[in-house]
């Protein structure tokens, strides 16, 4: 790979969010309580449904697109402070790194040391089932898998009905292939699962790339940074500080009007920091991932831990790359 020189994201995504009158209808069709059971059919769920759903993230990731990364994710975890959360650490006998949750005990994020990576964003939506299973479980699933990452999507694909909504993020470095999962397709039509292609990407709570005003402000940061510094190493803190720390909110009118205009306010930022009704709810954890074509990857992660900001780092070389 040559010099870097990453473009803009298309303008007619960006135009058709903030320009078009078919909006709110694209806001009823995405958000609806209805459950999208396989790509070719949608029925009414029969299990009672729960409302809210918390626990959010926004990534960011360059994907076989710079000369010295195949691969570098920067992600943000919101989440309520009194959650028990396993801060950055090797588990499952030094085989996988990541944190966990401390209350199902799955993942939003993880690696492994054959390289292969996983990580995982709740779709904002109103009402949940309560018995669906946990979500986090399946980045563990595939790290622990020996699987090709399609056939584990395809396994994921049946079964996808069971979770509440998700988007989740698979990928094998050493062979240098990445799919996207989704319970939440655009259309009833769309299939469940799609290669990543290369290029810069940011994931919210709503489908890959979406255009939501927040994603859109670090896709372009990411990409200024990115092509600033050329084929150059990547700062991995100093885009964490200036990248993930942003507190900038948008203009309600902007917003995808899937919660409160209140609510949808105070999540608007890439950081998120506030007071609910539960307690104090924001960012809880800041992680950086990279791999290098060298095939030496680096673990970069602040945590919150009693209102202190604490750094874990961990650099290891994958096997076999």
């Amino acid at each position: 790979m040559g010099s870097v020189n990453i473009g803009p994201r298309p303008r007619a995504a960006m135009d058709a969010y903030y320009e078009s009158s078919s909006r709110w209808r694209w806001r009823l069709e995405q958000y609806s309580v209805k459950r999208r059971i396989s790509s070719r059919r949608v029925v009414e769920s029969p299990l009672p449904v729960c409302r809210f759903d918390f626990i959010m993230c926004i990534a960011a990731f360059l994907w076989q697109a710079h000369p010295l990364y195949p691969f570098f994710l920067l992600l943000n975890r919101d989440e309520y402070h009194s959650r028990p959360t396993k801060p950055l650490e090797w588990w499952e006998c030094n085989e996988i790194l990541g944190g966990r949750d401390g209350l199902a005990g799955g993942t939003w994020l993880a690696c492994s040391r054959n390289g292969r990576v996983a990580f995982l964003t709740n779709f904002r939506e109103v009402e949940l089932l309560p018995q669906a299973k946990s979500r986090g479980e399946l980045p563990v699933r595939f790290l622990k898998s020996k699987t090709t990452p399609l056939d584990f999507a395809k396994e994921v694909e049946k079964e996808a009905h069971q979770y509440n909504g998700f988007n989740l993020i698979i990928a094998d470095i050493p062979s240098k292939t990445m799919f996207y999962i989704t319970n939440r397709p655009i259309n009833n039509s769309d299939s469940l699962v799609t290669e990543v292609p290369p290029g810069i990407h940011v994931l919210t709570n709503a489908q890959l790339d979406s255009p939501w005003p927040k994603a859109l402000r670090l896709d372009q940061s990411l990409r200024e940074f990115v092509n600033k510094n050329g084929d150059r190493e990547l700062p991995v803190k100093e885009m964490v500080e200036k990248l993930m720390t942003n507190t900038i909110k948008d203009d309600v009118s902007l917003l995808p009007g899937i919660y409160s205009p209140r609510r949808e306010y105070q999540y608007s930022s890439i950081f998120v920091d506030t007071d609910s009704e539960l307690g104090r709810y924001g960012t809880g954890s800041i992680s950086a991932l990279s791999v290098k074509n060298s095939g030496e990857a680096s673990f970069f992660e602040k945590h919150l831990e009693n209102d202190a900001w604490i750094d874990s780092s961990f650099t290891f070389q994958i096997e076999n790359f």
